[in-house]
């Protein structure tokens, strides 16, 4: 990795100015949702904070997240989008520890990024934004009937069974042995099956009249989506029938005890064929 390259001089779509101070797991856990998506990103630098939709190659998987100023010691910003290549930020990012301070300033003369993370000083080649994918948009309307709220441990044990036996995970809803919701999460190898049930009591929250899910998704999605969510996250899903699938989560809590931002993951299911 080398500490400085040459960038175009379209690597900013304005000249706005923008600085931010922060602790090291606010940033990361902002990129690294992204990175489980897409290899580049724009990103927006809003008045209230970072902003960014990526979508991978296959339109399969989308994700929408958000980092608020008030997680960070300084955010100043006058508006603007960069380009940036997200593996590599985030390498930078490692080279510092959770609560280390990192500030991040553009540099609107060279149009680059300098980072500063724990005495290391890293100056980064910006990316021209409209060499990157286009953003999708990331629809609220599609009218997934089934929403419900699950700890993140249990949704992380699903899938971490699931990919014990099967490339692909099916979410549904359904009815416990006590008549209540329940939410399955199920694979099926060519050998052995894993069935996990999340009974009435297990659920975080539901919808008052919860309606029908039961889609099948690409565990290779789902494996790397999970990574970044906080473990003691709570997530929402909205679940239809061979329908995309919704998790949104909040980031990380702050001292004051707000989050510091929120995302958003849709995955496209794999259609079963009669």
């Amino acid at each position: 990795m080398s500490g400085a390259e040459t960038v175009s001089a379209d690597a900013t779509e304005t000249s706005a100015g923008f600085k931010a101070i922060g602790e090291q797991q606010y940033f990361a856990e902002f990129f690294e949702q992204f990175d489980a998506i897409a290899d580049e990103m724009k990103l927006h630098l809003d008045d209230g904070g970072l902003f960014g939709i990526v979508v991978d190659p296959a339109n399969v998987g989308m994700c929408r997240d958000s980092l608020d100023r008030e997680a960070l010691e300084h955010y100043s910003a006058t508006g603007g989008v960069i380009g940036l290549n997200l593996s590599r930020i985030l390498d930078i990012l490692g080279m510092g520890n959770s609560e280390d301070l990192v500030e991040l300033e553009l540099d609107t003369e060279t149009r680059k990024l300098h980072i500063q993370v724990d005495g290391l000083s890293y100056t980064l080649a910006l990316i021209d934004p409209d060499s990157i994918r286009k953003e999708p948009e990331i629809p609220d309307d599609l009218d997934l009937p089934a929403t419900m709220t699950v700890d993140f441990a249990d949704l992380k044990r699903g899938i971490t069974a699931a990919d014990m036996v099967s490339d692909h995970i099916r979410f549904r809803t359904g009815t416990s042995e006590e008549g209540k919701l329940a939410v399955y999460v199920e694979a099926e190898g060519d050998t052995d099956d894993v069935d996990l049930e999340l009974t009435h009591e297990k659920l975080v929250a539901i919808d008052a009249e919860p309606g029908d899910g039961d889609s099948l998704f690409s565990l290779d999605y789902l494996k790397d989506i999970k990574k970044p969510i906080p473990k003691d996250a709570e997530v929402r899903i909205e679940l239809g029938e061979e329908h995309p699938i919704k998790f949104h989560y909040g980031h990380t809590e702050m001292g004051d005890g707000g989050l510091a931002g929120d995302c958003t993951v849709m995955l496209a299911p794999r259609v079963q064929s009669d």
